[in-house]
């Protein structure tokens, strides 16, 4: 039998068993203590809570709460398994050969009836993604130091300088959004919570500084609030009223801004609460995909405002065809 199988084989006999020697596992597998040690390891390394009791009376045994948990899928967990691991994949998760070692396991440890199921939902779930995963190794080498709290010293390039500049930053956590993965944490430079776009940092290393992660902190929630910074905090709010049609409505709603703001939603009519500048800067942008599906009933500044968008996106094709 291969290792993996071994380790199963004792895996299901202290399953089984309340106690058991090395002794009596080398003979029931018919192998040496010497492998049953190295198998035993094997298994403590991977997370199995193996007690070894010493003494006359002792052997190996599982921890109850352990040995209580089942050490199998059911055949939807399976299944679902299988299809996050194909969706993580595709979506440029950091550790693709951890994650396809995991799901070849599940695969080998079912039987062929729940096999042949897995293999039919597998691939019928995907995300559309860019297929850039150059920021792999930087992406594994944020999260080992976030969940480390190990500072590092990166050479970053922010769309507004010529060259790159050195930044000290505790990474908090990452996050990925529209198709592109950012990194949270205190930029030492600037003294406060920054988010950067891990596609722009040119090298990284890890320092000798280490830091505490503020309790509770959420890196999504932080990088949300921070796309509009006048969403947080006690800024003016304007209601907004559009109506439209239904499938566009829909999708208005389900914008990562629109949805955070929604108040109400009717047959026809949406009713949001947002920050009073973003009426002039950022939602009459939002809005324009949209086209004729959706009017804005109020406010009259958010009318003006759009008005004064389309003007000028038409001044500039119109200019166009001039020159």
């Amino acid at each position: 039998m291969a290792k993996a199988d071994y380790m199963m084989s004792i895996l299901w006999i202290l399953q089984n068993r309340t106690l058991i020697t090395a002794k009596e596992l080398s003979e029931e597998l018919e192998i040496s203590i010497r492998s049953v040690y190295r198998y035993v390891d094997a298994l403590c390394a991977s997370g199995v809570p193996i007690i070894a009791e010493s003494g006359h009376k002792g052997g190996y045994r599982l921890m109850e709460r352990f040995k209580a948990a089942p050490l199998v899928f059911d055949p939807d967990e399976q299944r679902t398994l299988a299809q996050a691991a194909q969706f993580a994949q595709e979506a440029g998760y950091p550790y693709p050969d951890h994650l396809s070692r995991a799901v070849s396991k599940l695969k080998t440890y079912i039987g062929p009836e729940q096999l042949e199921t897995v293999l039919l939902h597998e691939k019928r779930m995907g995300v559309i993604f860019p297929e850039d995963h150059t920021a792999q190794e930087q992406l594994r080498q944020l999260d080992h130091s976030a969940a480390a709290g190990i500072t590092i010293l990166m050479e970053y390039l922010s769309g507004k300088e010529a060259k790159p500049k050195k930044r000290r930053l505790n990474p908090y956590g990452i996050v990925q959004w529209k198709n592109n993965w950012y990194v949270v944490g205190y930029c030492h430079e600037r003294q406060a919570i920054r988010s950067f776009r891990v596609d722009r940092i040119k090298s990284l290393r890890l320092t000798d500084d280490t830091f505490e992660q503020p309790p509770s902190f959420s890196a999504g929630a932080f990088f949300m609030d921070s796309l509009l910074p006048s969403s947080a905090g006690n800024v003016p709010s304007v209601t907004v009223r559009i109506s439209g049609q239904e499938q566009a409505l829909n999708e208005l709603c389900r914008h990562w801004m629109f949805s955070r703001m929604l108040v109400h939603r009717s047959d026809g009519e949406a009713v949001f609460s947002l920050p009073e500048d973003s009426v002039r800067t950022y939602v009459p942008y939002f809005l324009l995909p949209y086209g004729k599906a959706v009017s804005v009933l109020e406010p009259p500044e958010l009318k003006h405002k759009m008005v004064e968008v389309l003007t000028g996106l038409l001044e500039h094709y119109r200019q166009s065809l001039v020159d």
